[in-house]
């Protein structure tokens, strides 16, 4: 079954549609995602980049990821919202923020990465798998 999803930035000038079903959903505690999202963690939905269409001008911001990886961090210029990341290393697929999602219960949450970064207030579900650093292997359910 596939899901249908739409989202986009604060302001509405970037946005996106798609449907699919997610490869993984996860909460990274990485300095870059806390940065990035101005609390202790971001949320992301990872998608075959192909099942998501893209529309406006979003602003990029590049930096390299603890494993050389470039990190292409996308957000609107207007409102700053953050909508997605590309990774290098994972070249077919989008890393959607979660918040920007206009449904945000399609997120779901199946692991936690980065929790050696983690400040004390961000509590995570101890249910969730966790890893102190990014896993060497992409961590994506069977």
């Amino acid at each position: 079954m596939s899901t249908q999803f739409t989202g986009g930035c604060l302001c509405g000038a970037v946005s996106y549609e798609g449907s699919g079903e997610p490869k993984l959903g996860g909460h990274c505690h990485c300095v870059d995602c806390r940065k990035s999202s101005g609390t202790g963690h971001s949320s992301h939905v990872v998608m075959d980049a192909s099942e998501v269409s893209l529309s406006g001008d979003p602003v990029r911001y590049d930096k390299p990821a603890d494993s050389g990886n470039m990190v292409s961090r996308f957000f609107c210029g207007t409102c700053g919202g953050p909508v997605y990341s590309l990774n290098s290393g994972m070249p077919d697929l989008l890393f959607l923020r979660a918040s920007s999602l206009e449904d945000p219960e399609i997120f779901s949450a199946n692991l936690v990465v980065y929790t050696d970064r983690a400040p004390s207030w961000d509590v995570m579900d101890p249910n969730l798998p966790s890893f102190p650093e990014m896993p060497t292997e992409a961590p994506f359910p069977e």
